[in-house]
């Protein structure tokens, strides 16, 4: 078991590098673009700025762990050392645009799973931290996901896998629909994550699970209360919702499943 003293200059050094992030995030303007795996796929200069230098810190703090990151792979490591897991911007298009909803997120998982999490929204100077077992904190106060008991009124979050739609995404929003919720798809599958962990939303569906972008959102969401569900197929394949309406989201899916397939 990890002594507390060194969970402590791990989360340390997550919290520090957050911090430059959000004001890298918040002085730089994109220079330059690059497309990736297609035209709507894209880099900034600053968000390979922003990963070589967490990557420099986190490799000579802690030259025995791996480095898994959205721009430069996954570097480095001993056989069974802890693993961080980097997205220096999540939301590159929105940064790159100019809206304001995109963020900074870093994990680290070891031998027992997600340990801790950071995700820092510049633009709202919010700084949301979980660790494993000890809940979630939002600029260092704790938060708990909501205690709505029904859809109405609520709202739900979801983001394109990639830019496009994942399968039966469209289904399960009208459903939700018509359980009253709105849906948004708002561009930063961390930022939704800690969203429905603070209770600003009730759920956060999503067509896959990454961890480069997701775990440290995931943690945070699961530490304030949220339920988890993933799978590896299906219509919304991870699910985070709060308790009072898990059921109701989980009939949503399940109509949703119903209605693809008798469209199909």
């Amino acid at each position: 078991m990890t002594d507390r003293a060194t969970i402590d200059e791990w989360a340390a050094a997550a919290l520090e590098l957050g911090r430059w992030a959000a004001e890298e995030m918040r002085n730089s303007e994109p220079l330059q673009l690059t497309a990736k795996a297609n035209l709507a796929d894209i880099v900034t200069d600053v968000d390979q700025r922003i990963e070589s230098r967490v990557r420099d810190v986190l490799s000579r703090r802690f030259p025995s762990h791996t480095i898994s990151g959205e721009e430069f792979g996954t570097t480095g490591g001993n056989a069974g050392s802890p693993t961080w897991y980097l997205d220096p911007i999540d939301g590159t298009t929105n940064f790159a645009n100019g809206i304001p909803w995109s963020s900074f997120s870093l994990a680290l998982e070891d031998g027992d799973g997600p340990l801790l999490g950071v995700v820092v929204d510049p633009s709202r100077g919010e700084i949301f931290t979980a660790e494993r077992g000890n809940g979630a904190r939002l600029n260092g106060l704790p938060v708990h996901c909501s205690p709505a008991s029904s859809l109405a009124g609520t709202v739900v979050l979801t983001e394109w896998r990639g830019h496009l739609p994942w399968e039966g995404m469209y289904s399960v929003i009208t459903e939700l629909a018509n359980d009253h919720a709105t849906t948004r798809i708002m561009g930063s599958s961390a930022l939704s994550l800690v969203t429905t962990g603070c209770g600003r939303s009730v759920a956060t569906i999503l067509g896959a699970y990454d961890p480069i972008d997701d775990m440290a959102g995931l943690l945070f969401a699961q530490e304030a209360g949220a339920r988890i569900e993933l799978v590896a197929t299906g219509v919304g394949s991870l699910t985070v919702v709060a308790p009072g309406v898990s059921g109701a989201v989980a009939a949503a899916r399940e109509r949703a499943t119903a209605r693809d397939a008798a469209m199909s």
